[in-house]
């Protein structure tokens, strides 16, 4: 019987007496997780590696899926830090305290009667994590866990405002800008004017862009650099609620997200 070890084993820093051959891939991941949220972030690929007890190969192909799913993010040449998803689940962690998550989205919705969202800025899209439903006798489509484009929302309108133009252009050209309704912006040159508007207003207005009869008002969440790491709006629909009254509610939606900063 063969007593060789396999590389991974082999070259696997010890962790409380185990190699990193142990355990599953799921294990693995939450350890890089682990990793990468600790304290004095962003960290290096070798410190990664080094506090997971993953060898580097697994390390880096874990990363990368991590990035893609958005719970990690790179932060300077092979540096990483906790992504918007994985800071989302942080918050979501203590939504229910009065002054976490859900309070302030619960004020949010008293203050303006209408459906309100949460939504974390994924690479092309945006995500939402929360939704909290207005007294209203009707239902929205959204639901938690979908993506949505970044140019037809008001949440995406809020964040793509917040970014570098160069980054703004790269989005462009990756994700394109497709028609949703016969109201979406559809050329660069109509974006980069809307978020103009959105930078001077400091909020964005979806006008039925999105989803007929909908409308929306979002402001952008930055995070502590000042990117964008996601957005609240408020959701009505048309026949029921104005351009005007929407748009009157951007002071208290852009105090929910001064106040939902912090938490995520």
């Amino acid at each position: 019987m063969s007593t060789e070890r396999r590389p991974e084993a082999a070259d696997a820093p010890a962790r409380g007496g185990r190699t990193s051959a142990a355990g599953s891939a799921l294990e693995k991941s939450l350890r890089i997780l682990e990793a990468v949220a600790a304290p004095g972030g962003p960290h290096r690929l070798t410190d990664v590696m080094t506090a997971a007890a993953v060898p580097k190969s697994s390390t880096f192909r874990i990363l990368a899926a991590l990035i893609e799913q958005g719970f990690v993010r790179t932060e300077g040449e092979s540096r990483y830090g906790a992504g918007p998803r994985l800071r989302g689940l942080a918050a979501l962690a203590g939504a229910e305290e009065p002054a976490g998550v859900d309070g302030i989205l619960g004020e949010l919705r008293r203050e303006t009667g209408q459906t309100v969202h949460l939504a974390l800025h994924t690479g092309e899209t945006i995500t939402y994590i929360r939704k909290l439903e207005a007294d209203q006798p009707f239902r929205t489509a959204s639901r938690v866990g979908m993506r949505m484009p970044l140019h037809t929302t008001a949440i995406g309108k809020s964040v793509l405002a917040l970014l570098p133009p160069d980054e703004v252009r790269a989005l462009v050209a990756s994700a394109g800008l497709p028609r949703r309704t016969p109201k979406t912006l559809t050329t660069p040159a109509e974006l980069e004017a809307e978020l103009e508007a959105v930078r001077a207003r400091g909020f964005a207005v979806d006008d039925e862009e999105n989803e007929p009869t909908i409308r929306c008002a979002g402001a952008a969440i930055p995070g502590p650099d000042g990117r964008p790491v996601g957005g609240v709006s408020v959701t009505t629909v048309t026949f029921l609620v104005s351009r005007a009254e929407i748009e009157a509610c951007a002071p208290a939606l852009r105090a929910a997200a001064r106040a939902l900063s912090p938490l995520l």
